[in-house]
């Protein structure tokens, strides 16, 4: 009978665990079911009663998924680039991510300082005890004891850890460590976010230069299609050139069109990268007159070295380094011996008979309770590790791995750091004189263009020879703009992979 019985109990529990299946879907090309509770949110309960319909594979809404966080906006306002980052940083989720991540490791360093101090405890335990036998009287006679007794056990304790010969500094510096590291990355998200910011403030610049430019174009092709009517009219044009010129026209409002779709685009990931609502509306300050960096004299060897010497990934490396031979020294202390001293109060109210007290929560185990009222003990130990199966040697060699491994990652992130300076610095040189050749470009395709709308208007030029310099010079004006706005985000790369975007790029 009993071991039917522990069967059922047995049954009875294996179907509670495996009856959570209902929450999963009820086949693999069957669309899931779920449930809301009463705010629109998604339950794990499963479906009960009869079903909804099913909408395929498709979940229902919730209505606190919708919207964005309000931002600080003034619909009037032209924002430039240095108040596009003020936005972002308080905005863009990923600065308070880094926030709190150093806000974690500054507490992490706080609780390696606590192992100082002595771990205090309270307890306060109540209940009853109760004890049935069969004893043996005088005259020969079973008859049955019954015993019973109850009451409260107040422990008060005490535990601390007086000397371990070096192992709670190491992790304390280990923890310190780890808040470099922290705060590092927190400057470092900072930075990377502005550099983010301002080359899609310079993108979104580029396409709306280019928008200008095609809208330009478009003004010229209209103006050579009123010329080349105009040549007709006076018997000086073709109907192949009145055909050209609307062929040219509608082909600049197409490109016009194309590039306010870009335009558009570049608006959204700007708007993306401050952490702002892609619906949002902001004035953005032109920059197409803006002048470029030109100060490049410092020799590419002084650069590397002072970028060195402040970038982020470079010092969080360093103090990864600093941190793995804390580990080391932490791993050595494990050897040595730990001097301790422990102390319990107890109060015993009623007739409880209670030998010891496991562990409850914070409070340490208590044994050689007084079943008198109050009772004390103090006790004063050095704790000697003799052998553990050689655990505490594979620690120490891991913690030896782990330095040479950080010292290892410190030269290999010296050595990316150096290829990135030299390659951005590289990169700003060319970008600069790609700009100072665009502009020759444009100043030589607008003065052609020039030249030739009026050679033809005057019917001594071809609408080969005008339409060709229209769209040349097209050409030359988006040259620029890209040129422009590739030199400018070439210097904001540069000054991120030395360490020294602190601000809005100058």
């Amino acid at each position: 009978m009993r071991a039917n019985l522990a069967l059922v109990v047995v049954l009875v529990l294996s179907g509670c665990a495996t009856s959570a299946l209902q929450m999963a879907p009820t086949a693999p090309d069957r669309p899931w079911s779920p449930t809301v509770d009463a705010a629109g949110a998604l339950s794990a309960k499963p479906v009960s009663g009869a079903q909804p319909p099913s909408s395929g594979y498709v979940l229902p809404p919730n209505p606190v998924a919708s919207g964005f966080p309000p931002a600080a906006i003034d619909s009037e306002r032209v924002y430039g680039l240095a108040d596009l980052i003020d936005l972002a940083e308080s905005t863009n989720p990923e600065t308070r991510i880094a926030w709190n991540d150093a806000r974690n490791a500054a507490l992490t360093a706080g609780m390696a300082r606590s192992t100082y101090l002595p771990r205090i405890s309270a307890t306060v335990l109540g209940g009853r005890q109760s004890a049935n036998g069969n004893g043996t009287a005088l005259s020969g006679l079973s008859v049955g004891q019954s015993e019973s007794a109850s009451g409260t056990v107040s422990v008060l304790s005490i535990d601390w850890l007086l000397f371990d010969f070096g192992r709670r500094e190491a992790l304390v510096d280990a923890a310190d460590q780890g808040t470099v590291i922290a705060n590092v990355a927190f400057t470092a998200a900072h930075q990377k976010l502005i550099h983010v910011v301002s080359v899609a403030f310079y993108t979104y610049s580029a396409t709306r230069a280019r928008a200008d430019s095609t809208q330009a174009s478009l003004r010229d092709a209209q103006e050579i299609l009123t010329a080349a009517e105009s040549r007709k009219q006076h018997g000086i044009g073709t109907v192949v050139e009145v055909a050209q010129a609307r062929q040219f026209a509608a082909q600049a409002e197409l490109a016009r069109i194309r590039a306010d779709g870009d335009q558009s685009d570049a608006y959204v990931a700007l708007l993306s990268a401050l952490g702002v609502s892609p619906l949002s509306h902001i004035r953005i300050a032109d920059i197409s007159q803006r002048p470029l960096p030109t100060h490049l004299d410092q020799p590419i060897e002084t650069v590397v070295e002072h970028a060195l010497q402040r970038r982020p990934d470079v010092l969080a490396a360093i103090a990864t380094q600093k941190a793995a031979e804390a580990g080391v020294r932490a791993a050595k202390a494990d050897f040595l011996p730990k001097v301790f001293v422990s102390a319990s109060g107890t109060y015993n109210s009623g007739n409880f008979r209670v030998s010891a007290i496991p562990a409850v929560g914070d409070q340490a185990p208590t044994v050689n309770l007084s079943n008198r009222q109050w009772g004390t003990t103090i006790m004063f130990g050095v704790s000697v590790p003799i052998y553990n199966g050689g655990v505490r040697n594979a620690a120490l060699a891991q913690a030896r791995n782990r330095e040479d491994s950080a010292e290892d990652a410190l030269e290999r992130v010296k050595l990316g750091a150096a290829q990135e300076v030299v390659m951005a610095h590289s990169k700003l040189r060319t970008s600069l004189a790609a700009m100072a050749a665009a502009q020759a470009l444009l100043d030589a395709s607008q003065t052609t263009y020039d030249a030739a709308l009026a050679a033809y208007r005057r019917g001594v030029g071809s609408s080969t020879d005008v339409l060709t310099a229209e769209r040349q010079l097209l050409e030359a004006r988006d040259a620029t703009a890209d040129a422009h706005s590739a030199a400018l985000s070439a210097a904001a790369t540069l000054a991120l992979v030395c360490g020294s975007l602190g601000s809005a790029p100058d």
